[in-house]
């Protein structure tokens, strides 16, 4: 049970799947909090956006890439209590977009196959999602 008072942050993240079937996985850069575990990308939704928005400004300001809504599919969602806030976070798929990713914040970036996701150590929120991902692909 959550304690009162905690406040919800909502985050999107996305699952972006290359035409072998491997996802796209961002490792967190130092000096942010769970820095070294690696994630689906994607990151906070600010006040007036909708979920798919921020998932296309965050893949461009952290990958370099470009998509459309149309190109985004909902799939699942994480809901995980950590010690100061609760999170929320819709996972999407998307396997059309243009440019070729990179970190463009510093952080590494690996392609991996779906049987091989639980070789890379993940944030709790994320780990949910693995199951679902690898049932897709």
């Amino acid at each position: 049970m959550s304690e009162p008072g905690r406040s919800i942050l909502l985050v999107v993240a996305c699952a972006l799947i290359d035409a072998d079937g491997r996802i796209l996985l961002a490792q967190r850069p130092e000096g942010k909090s769970l820095a070294g575990l690696w994630e689906f990308p994607g990151g906070k939704v600010d006040p007036g956006e909708t979920p798919e928005d921020a998932l296309i400004r965050e893949l461009r300001e952290e990958l370099g890439i470009t998509t459309k809504v149309a190109c985004l599919a909902p799939l699942s969602f994480a809901s995980h209590t950590y010690e100061k806030f609760h999170l929320l976070m819709p996972l999407y798929v998307c396997r059309r977009f243009e440019g070729i990713p990179h970190g463009k914040e510093g952080q590494a970036i690996k392609w991996v196959k779906p049987q091989a996701l639980r070789d890379y150590p993940m944030p709790p929120a994320d780990e949910p999602l693995i199951p679902v991902l690898q049932d897709l692909l």
